[in-house]
C-alpha cells in the first residue's frame, strides 16, 4: 500500500502524529528531496528503501513503488507542506489505481499556513477579507488564462503566492494591474518554519527591491493583502456578547 504524507512546511515537529507513524513503519520512502527537511529521514527504519523524488520522473517512481509492493512494503510517498497544494499527487493516485495499488493520503500543515503563524496573521479578518486565494504566477509552466495573477488581484482578498519567488519583478507587476493600490501590505516568507526562516516585510509597490535586497528568489511565499496590516479589521461575531450563536445566547 502507498501511503501519501504531508511532510509539513519544515519544522519536523510540524508533521502529524499518523504521518509520523507511518513514516516510521514503512519499508519504502519516496521523499521530495527538493523541500522536505531531511531531519525526518531521521525517523525511517534502518532497512527502509529511500528514494529522492527529485531526481526522479513519474514513470520511475511508480517503479520503486512497484518494487516495494513486489516485496510485500508499504510506501510513504513524502510530499512537502500538504500534498493537495501543487503536489503533483493526482497523477499519481490514478496510476497507482490503474495499477490496482491501493492507497492512502494523509494531510500535513501547508507552507501558507506555517508563513501566516510566522507573521502572527489571520488571512480572514472580519472586515477586510473573507477569502484567501492560493496560486502562482505564470512561468514555464503555465496557468489557465482566467487565473492570471493580475484576473485574480482584482478581487483584492488575501493571497498566497506559491513558487514564484525567482520572478518577483514579473509578480509585483501582475498585482499592480490587477488592482492592488501599491502601498497594499505584503510579505516574503522564506522557509516558513525551518531554522533559517527569514521574513520580509514591504509593500506590493516594493516587493522586487526588498525580495532582492534580502536575497529571496526561491523557497519563499508572497503573501499579499490588507490582512497584514495593522488594525482595521473588525470584531468577531462568533465572540461578541450580543451575538446569538448555537451554543449561547447574545445579550444587549
Amino acid at each position: 500500500m502507498v501511503h501519501f504524507v504531508g511532510a509539513g512546511p519544515g519544522a519536523p515537529d510540524l508533521l502529524t502524529l499518523r504521518g509520523a507513524a507511518l513514516l516510521e513503519q514503512a519499508g519504502c520512502v519516496i521523499y521530495a528531496g527538493s523541500l522536505v527537511n531531511p531531519a525526518l529521514l531521521g525517523r525511517v527504519r534502518a532497512d527502509c528503501a529511500l528514494y529522492n523524488s527529485a531526481r526522479m520522473t513519474l514513470e520511475e517512481v511508480l517503479a520503486a513503488i512497484q518494487k516495494a509492493e513486489a516485496a510485500g512494503l508499504d510506501t510513504v510517498r513524502l510530499h512537502t507542506g500538504d500534498p493537495c497544494v501543487y503536489g503533483a499527487v493526482r497523477e499519481q493516485m490514478d496510476a497507482l489505481d490503474a495499477l490496482g495499488i491501493p492507497w492512502d493520503d494523509t494531510p500535513g500543515v501547508s507552507s501558507f499556513c506555517g508563513a501566516a503563524a510566522a507573521l502572527g496573521a489571520e488571512y480572514t479578518l472580519p472586515g477586510v477579507s473573507q477569502s484567501v486565494i492560493i496560486t502562482r504566477l505564470a512561468g514555464r509552466t503555465p496557468v489557465p488564462e482566467r487565473e492570471r495573477l493580475a484576473a485574480l488581484a482584482a478581487h483584492r482578498a488575501s493571497m498566497a503566492v506559491f513558487l514564484s519567488a525567482g520572478m518577483l519583478g514579473a509578480v509585483q507587476a501582475e498585482l499592480l494591474a490587477g488592482g492592488y493600490p501599491p502601498e497594499t501590505p505584503a510579505a516574503l516568507v522564506y522557509k516558513a518554519t525551518w531554522p533559517e526562516e527569514k521574513i520580509v516585510r514591504c509593500t506590493v509597490a516594493s516587493l522586487a527591491e526588498c525580495g532582492a535586497a534580502a536575497g529571496i528568489d526561491k523557497t519563499a511565499l508572497v503573501l499579499v493583502g490588507d490582512f497584514l496590516g495593522r488594525g482595521g479589521y473588525e470584531r468577531s461575531k462568533l465572540y461578541d456578547p450580543a451575538f446569538t450563536t448555537g451554543w449561547r445566547e447574545g445579550g444587549a
